[in-house]
């Protein structure tokens, strides 16, 4: 069985999601997609380590 790792989701790594999400939208990202659960937990993640 493989390791389990843990990496925290990034800004620029929720951007890339958002993106793509978007471009298959129209523009649009849906409330509750995955693309913008990624951007919330990326804001926590920043604001968490005390970066602005």
């Amino acid at each position: 069985m493989a390791k389990k790792t843990s990496t925290k989701m990034t800004p620029e790594a929720a951007a890339r999601i958002q993106s793509a999400t978007a471009k298959q939208n129209s523009g649009v990202v849906p409330k509750g997609s995955f693309a913008a659960k990624a951007q919330s937990i990326a804001a926590k993640n920043s604001t968490s380590k005390g970066e602005k």
